[in-house]
């Protein structure tokens, strides 16, 4: 009997332990992530992952290359693209703006541009533009109205475009000297606005065709009025000190971030699931998850990028994503942004 009792205490022992260890396995992202990043199926990640929290590195790690011809590996210290995180960043200088009494929210832009040729400028306010409610879309570079203005969501990147005008011109300044002046005070040294300089340091971007073959972007057809919107120049670690000035107050007042993060128009997105969430001001707001999200996403294919960028304030955990690569097939462009996601929040990372 006291054999059997000792028996049954090393077996209750080595259950435990059991258990202890498949919870733990359970909760290690780095290890999910190692493990999904190997994929091949239903396409293959090239880009880099990096996480933090409360300032403090959580999981790096950069896989595939720079260049898939020289096949040079990719290094988490890489320039890559935001694509559309841009956005927040031009919203965040407008919004500084209005601290300073030089922009009104909700004043028709024609004020601010008096000469400007299209007469949806008296209705039009940089409220509209920034929370993709203006109805504006691009028809061979002239901006025009799809949608009545201020009734519904419509993402418009041109519309962002016609924001950064009235931000320039209320500003007195540039958009390149706006945005370098904004991420020396981030400490973002290793990110900058696209020059013929900066440009040069960027890891160029692979369009991946739907046949899977692949097409090196030596060049970007952007040019400077797409980039309020579109394309700046960062790293993942800058990224996460970006989202650490902004939502923990260091580049807006309390009520002023507010205006930011509050919302008025909800739209879908494929990363966050298929309910609509809130858009505010260049960010998107998750407040219908389990764990309250702030975040934004950037693609383009003929750019060859693909980029995430995701804030959990409750516990301060960014969460970046980006790739040197756009997938045609828009069906499985964010798949690894997406499972990366999925591994994050299931985790005791957020709790």
């Amino acid at each position: 009997m006291r054999h059997f009792f000792k028996l049954a205490g090393f077996v209750v022992a080595f259950s435990l332990t059991s258990c202890n260890a498949d919870a733990q396995q359970k909760d290690n992202y780095s290890v999910k992530i190692d493990s999904l990043v190997k994929a091949t199926n239903p396409r293959s990640f090239n880009g880099v992952v990096f996480i933090q929290q409360n300032g403090k590195t959580k999981y790096e790690k950069a896989y595939g290359y720079v260049d898939f011809k020289k096949k040079a590996p990719l290094k988490i210290s890489d320039r890559l693209s935001t694509m559309s995180i841009a956005k927040q960043i031009t919203a965040t200088l407008i919004l500084q703006e209005v601290e300073k009494g030089t922009i009104d929210l909700h004043v028709p832009i024609r004020k601010y541009l008096p000469d400007f040729d299209y007469s949806w400028a008296d209705t039009i306010t940089v409220h509209h533009l920034l929370n993709h409610t203006s109805g504006l879309y691009s028809d061979d570079l002239k901006p025009n109205l799809k949608l009545k203005t201020g009734k519904e969501f419509s993402y418009s990147n041109v519309g962002y475009s016609v924001a950064g005008m009235v931000l320039e011109k209320q500003s007195g300044k540039t958009y390149n000297e706006l945005v370098t002046a904004l991420f020396k005070k981030c400490k973002m040294n290793s990110s900058s606005y696209p020059t013929e300089t900066s440009c040069q340091l960027l890891t160029k971007g692979h369009t991946i065709r739907k046949d899977g073959t692949f097409k090196l972007n030596e060049k970007s057809d952007f040019n400077a009025s797409n980039y309020f919107a579109s394309h700046l120049i960062v790293t993942a670690p800058d990224l996460a000190k970006w989202n650490e000035a902004l939502h923990n107050g260091k580049l807006l007042k309390p009520e002023t971030y507010q205006l930011m993060t509050n919302y008025s128009t909800t739209a879908t997105h494929q990363l966050f699931g298929k309910k609509p969430i809130g858009y505010g001001y260049g960010l998107r707001i998750n407040d219908k998850a389990d764990v309250y999200e702030i975040g934004h996403t950037g693609f383009h294919p003929g750019e060859g990028f693909t980029a995430v960028n995701l804030y959990y304030p409750k516990t301060k955990t960014s969460v970046i994503v980006m790739e040197n690569v756009a997938n045609e097939n828009f069906e499985i462009a964010y798949y690894f942004e997406q499972e990366i996601r999925k591994i994050v929040m299931n985790s005791k990372l957020l709790k």
